[in-house]
């Protein structure tokens, strides 16, 4: 490894001291992994408004119920979404309401 020219001492170890250890580099790759497909996208930006089931989804979003339940499931998987079930009918909801404010400030982040 080559010697550092362009930080000082101290801005390179403040660099080193922010950096995330492995474990959480980990967790927030798969994080924004959620993001990476527009149907999760389309999915996450219609519960920020509203907890809904996946017939609810398919139909709002165009999408079908399979496609949906699938992209559900991976969600869940990751702890985006908790679920609450009404007899026969399942609810999905984002886990945090700081999906809603993460989307904005990333559409707001690509027109600026």
């Amino acid at each position: 490894m080559g010697k550092i020219l362009s930080v000082t001492e101290e801005q390179e170890n403040d660099i080193r001291n922010y950096m995330p250890d492995e474990e959480t580099l980990v967790r927030l790759s798969n994080f924004f992994g959620m993001f990476a497909d527009k149907t999760r996208i389309k999915i996450i930006t219609a519960l920020c408004m509203h907890e809904m089931c996946v017939n609810d989804l398919s139909v709002l979003l165009d999408l079908n119920q399979t496609t949906v339940s699938h992209q559900l499931k991976i969600l869940k998987q990751w702890g985006a979404v908790n679920t609450n079930r009404d007899g026969k009918i399942v609810f999905y909801k984002l886990v945090s309401e700081g999906f809603n404010e993460l989307m904005m400030d990333s559409v707001n982040m690509l027109f600026e």
